[in-house]
């Protein structure tokens, strides 16, 4: 049986409006259509009150299946909690900075750009490596020839003007 679609599990549970003062975000595989049945769902939040976020967190999820919290309490990491949503993996990050500084915000903006500007043939490219095993930034990384690191490779088309994007992607998809 297939599993509902994530926006309606996301509005039937209320985890947006719990977390309402803390800026979520959703992102990952989902909302940009490239989700295998395995995938989670992401929610990104600004966090500038670990405690705080920690205890709406456990209020809302601890009764759920998987539930688990993890809280740093040096290194500036992220109070990342997950837990299942009808079927679906979720996970929750809670950091300090604004979720459109955060690295996992600023790759889902990168790869929905790419998308936009790659169209179906970079989305078929990127789920056949995700087909394949890949996560998704290896995934596009290895469809545009990154090399190195494909996280930090990535934030490289963060202030890429768009048409030396679609010369790099006519290049790699052609």
């Amino acid at each position: 049986m297939p599993r509902p679609h994530y926006l309606a599990v996301l509005d039937r549970s209320g985890l947006l409006t719990a977390l309402a003062r803390f800026d979520p975000h959703v992102a990952g595989t989902p909302p940009l259509g490239l989700d295998l049945p395995g995938s989670d769902i992401d929610v990104i939040c600004q966090a500038t009150d670990a405690e705080a976020f920690t205890k709406t967190l456990w209020d809302f999820a601890s009764p759920l299946d998987g539930f688990a919290i993890h809280q740093w309490t040096s290194d500036g990491r992220p109070v990342v909690a997950s837990f299942y949503l009808d079927g679906w993996p979720v996970e929750v990050f809670g950091d300090p900075r604004p979720v459109a500084r955060q690295a996992g915000w600023r790759h889902f903006e990168i790869e929905r750009r790419l998308l936009a500007l790659g169209g179906d043939g970079l989305r078929a490219a990127v789920m056949q490596r995700r087909r394949d095993g890949l996560k998704t930034e290896p995934a596009f990384a290895r469809v545009l020839g990154l090399e190195g690191d494909p996280y930090t490779a990535l934030l490289a088309f963060d202030e890429m003007p768009d048409p030396d994007i679609v010369r790099r992607l006519n290049a790699c998809l052609t």
